[in-house]
């Protein structure tokens, strides 16, 4: 099947992605345009669109994505308020060790840490291993997916931690960086998935405890 059978009509992505517009526009009236939300919305899109493996829920993707992003950029430019720290994990592909480690901090931290996660080099679907290596400690992984790094994300993240992606990360002052030298469990077994899952929680609840005095 082509690329092209696993697209709706460009109409149909047009009237929804309009609609995100305006369900976005609407959520964050009073902090941005509805202007700007559009511009986030299709860039959000284009951002997906270029890394996408599964069509047939893009535009869903990017609702989803696009109001992260909105969130974050409210968050850098003081537009909201912040009441929790926000951490942000970043590896290659965003499929394994960063989609691990936000979901285990997520899991642990009970609301009091927002949690982020994104790729320098975005692609790919979530190992079935990695799912399974989570749902054996009653952590669900259904709607994740691989995300690009954005500007926002950094400059509203108050920890970035990443493992195993270089000098992509632009730096910012103010910021709490740290590296986790973790190996990837994107091609492991599952035996392996659930010792790097083991280790990445250990340090998620280092983390944790750090951040909130738990």
């Amino acid at each position: 099947m082509t690329r092209a059978e696993h697209e709706a009509p460009q109409h149909e992505i047009g009237d929804q992605l309009h609609r995100i517009v305006d369900e976005l526009a609407e959520k964050f009236q009073g902090v941005f345009s509805r202007e700007t939300v559009s511009t986030v919305v299709a860039e959000t899109y284009d951002l997906l669109d270029t890394t996408a493996t599964v069509r047939t829920y893009l535009t869903t993707l990017t609702a989803r994505f696009a109001k992260q992003r909105l969130t974050d950029q409210g968050r850098a430019q003081g537009l909201t308020t912040v009441t929790v720290p926000q951490v942000l994990f970043i590896c290659v592909h965003n499929v394994a060790r960063s989609q691990m480690a936000a979901a285990l901090l997520e899991h642990h931290a009970f609301g009091k840490v927002a949690v982020r996660s994104a790729g320098s080099k975005p692609q790919g679907d979530i190992p079935p291993a990695v799912t399974e290596a989570l749902a054996e400690i009653g952590i669900p992984l259904t709607e994740a997916f691989p995300k690009p790094l954005t500007d926002e994300v950094v400059r509203a993240a108050d920890v970035v931690v990443t493992m195993g992606c270089g000098d992509t990360c632009p730096v910012y002052p103010g910021k709490r960086y740290l590296d986790w030298n973790v190996d990837d469990p994107a091609a492991s077994p599952l035996p392996d998935v659930r010792r790097i899952r083991d280790d990445i929680d250990r340090l998620v609840r280092g983390l944790v405890s750090e951040l909130v005095g738990d």
